[in-house]
């Protein structure tokens, strides 16, 4: 790609002036005419459509100091990497942070490589990984076992609003199950932003579920406007929920990318928690520390800003304020 000069940006401008045409121009200036027509597609004044040549090197110059900088992965910027490794972030995510907030390229297949070479001299990075190279499970579809949830309300009633995830109060709710299926964690998520609460239980009696559920919905009471669950009979005392706090819907059986953020989120809290964890083991405090962590974490479907952000942006846009 032909850049320009200062100097031949002033006799751009200057010929531009006397009515000489674009090609015309490019021919004097010895550089193709696709060069002519970029320029001042780029950098001329977005007001009114006039190149001036003193403001089209300023806009280059300034896209030129924006330019995300290729540095070797050394130094400064391994140990970078290796502390946002230490605090989960996937190496997806470390690209994108780096990028946004430091102006850094590195990509993440690099980051991979140097997570797989410190595993090989026996290094703990790979430890922080989401699914550390596990492969997953091949799942067919099974008979619906689970019995009829009485008054279950199907997705197919749910607001439009929910599925366009532009407004904060439409939530997804699941269960983790523990060791031996002893145990559990409810999930429940936002749609929009991603937020997530957490709470433990004994078991998926629906009884303690929808208490437990409850002590999360009250955090958020004014702002909830529906809940989606999967079919599994912890849920069966939905019925209280829609009473007291918001409609209640359900999604088909062994459809979970209609719960697709929890499903995620589920995944993310297996990062912390994995399959054959006894949850009697983990206490209040640890299941609250998992769940800031991931609240503070960013993601890529948010540019790489985090769920606690993104609910902020909502409601201030909605021009309610938070109350933790």
């Amino acid at each position: 790609m032909t850049h320009l000069t200062c100097e031949q940006r002033y006799a751009i401008e200057v010929m531009l002036t006397e009515g000489i045409s674009k090609s015309r121009i490019a021919s004097r200036l010895n550089v193709d005419k696709s060069t002519i027509y970029r320029e001042l597609k780029r950098n001329s004044d977005q007001r009114n459509n006039v190149y001036r040549s003193k403001l089209a090197h300023k806009k280059y110059s300034l896209r030129l100091m924006d330019k995300p900088k290729l540095v070797k992965f050394q130094g400064a910027l391994q140990t970078e990497v290796e502390k946002l490794i230490a605090k989960d972030l996937s190496p997806e995510q470390i690209s994108g942070v780096l990028q946004k907030e430091k102006n850094l390229s590195i990509s993440h297949e690099r980051i991979y490589q140097h997570i797989w070479e410190d595993k090989r001299q026996k290094g703990s990075l790979h430890l922080h990984l989401r699914h550390k190279g596990r492969k997953y499970r091949k799942r067919g579809r099974q008979k619906d076992s689970r019995g009829i949830l009485i008054g279950r309300v199907g997705i197919e009633h749910r607001p439009k609003e929910a599925e366009t995830r532009t407004e904060f109060g439409h939530l997804e709710i699941d269960t983790i199950i523990g060791k031996n299926h002893k145990g559990a964690i409810i999930t429940l998520n936002d749609r929009a932003c991603g937020m997530l609460w957490m709470r433990k239980v004994k078991s998926r009696d629906a009884e303690l579920v929808r208490v437990k559920t409850c002590e999360m919905l009250d955090e958020i009471r004014p702002y909830i406007k529906s809940i989606t669950a999967d079919n599994g009979k912890e849920f069966a005392e939905h019925q209280y929920i829609t009473d007291e706090y918001c409609n209640y819907y359900f999604a088909n059986p062994y459809s979970p990318w209609e719960r697709g953020s929890n499903e995620n989120l589920n995944g993310l809290v297996r990062q912390y928690l994995p399959k054959r964890t006894d949850f009697n083991t983990i206490s209040e405090e640890r299941i609250l520390d998992i769940q800031n962590k991931l609240n503070k974490r960013p993601r890529k479907r948010y540019n790489f800003e985090s769920p606690i952000l993104q609910m902020d942006k909502l409601l201030f846009n909605s021009e309610v304020a938070f109350v933790s």
